[in-house]
């Protein structure tokens, strides 16, 4: 695993691909097109991906999407569900996350997939032309990240997650998606089955996730990050780090006085706040 030093002011990128040679031709094609980007980590593996990440928090993040031990869409998928920096205290929750650009060889389906604009890909070899493009989408969302809230459009599209169990199923079309439908919960001092498709929202903090229904408050003990991987993509979209909101429960999307997007949620009394990494989903709010 390379590591290189980076500079500072400048954007920075960590590359995860298993062979050698595609990360050096990656490398050298993004030196040419965009020479501010410093790459501040090589991974060989998905895993070690997820670790540099971790440890480096970059802008940006080239994924292959076929790797031994995690593939880059479960790389991906780990990578959105990052805790908050140590000491980035209440505004960690709201940290972006990184963009990501996904490598891949041949397969079609996949970059059909990616049109949806949520992702950027990359064709090995990756060609300047192609890669220039990528490069100017990238640039594009990192300025409107730099902007203040509600004054630069976001990218539109469905969320992250639906993309990637999207892709999942692409490259694994033997599989069949098996989505939770019911959630044991404590309810007082009792557990009680919930029907999923009745849950308004679920909202996590440290210890407990919330489990919301028009009658009913519960508590579980299973974390966002775990329930993405679990519920319909369709469904039920993330719309911040702690919270995953019935799409059929929304009843409107609004701004507050620091420009943030509020989603209110159809018979119940609850605002839920939408961070800065999911605004796309709620084009020309």
């Amino acid at each position: 695993m390379n590591t290189p030093t980076p500079l500072t002011n400048a954007p920075r990128a960590v590359l995860a691909d298993d062979e050698r040679l595609m990360r050096e031709q990656l490398r050298a094609r993004l030196a040419e097109v965009w020479p501010a980007l410093q790459i501040v980590g090589e991974a060989r593996n998905g895993l070690e991906a997820v670790q540099l990440v971790d440890e480096h928090r970059p802008e940006i993040v080239f994924l292959d999407i076929r790797m031994p031990g995690l593939t880059g869409v479960e790389a991906a998928r780990q990578i959105t569900q990052l805790p908050p920096r140590e000491g980035a205290g209440d505004e960690g929750d709201d940290e972006l996350l990184p963009e990501i650009v996904f490598i891949t060889a041949y397969d079609q389906y996949a970059v059909e997939a990616f049109e949806q604009g949520v992702a950027d890909y990359v064709l090995k070899p990756a060609e300047r032309e192609r890669l220039q493009v990528t490069v100017q989408r990238i640039q594009q969302r990192l300025a409107a990240r730099n902007a203040p809230a509600g004054t630069v459009e976001a990218p539109p599209g469905p969320n992250m997650q639906q993309l990637l169990h999207q892709l999942s199923a692409r490259l694994n079309p033997g599989g069949t998606p098996n989505y939770l439908q019911w959630i044991q919960a404590t309810v007082g001092q009792a557990i009680q089955m919930i029907p999923v498709d009745e849950v308004l929202f679920f909202i996590s903090d440290e210890k407990y996730t919330r489990v919301q229904t028009a009658q009913v408050e519960a508590l579980i003990r299973k974390p966002i990050k775990e329930l993405v991987d679990e519920v319909d993509p369709r469904v039920f979209w993330q719309i911040h780090r702690s919270t995953l909101v019935n799409v059929k429960a929304i009843s409107g999307v609004t701004r507050d006085f620091r420009g943030r997007q509020i989603v209110s949620v159809k018979g119940h009394g609850e605002k839920l706040e939408v961070s800065r990494s999911y605004t796309g989903l709620f084009k020309g709010m």
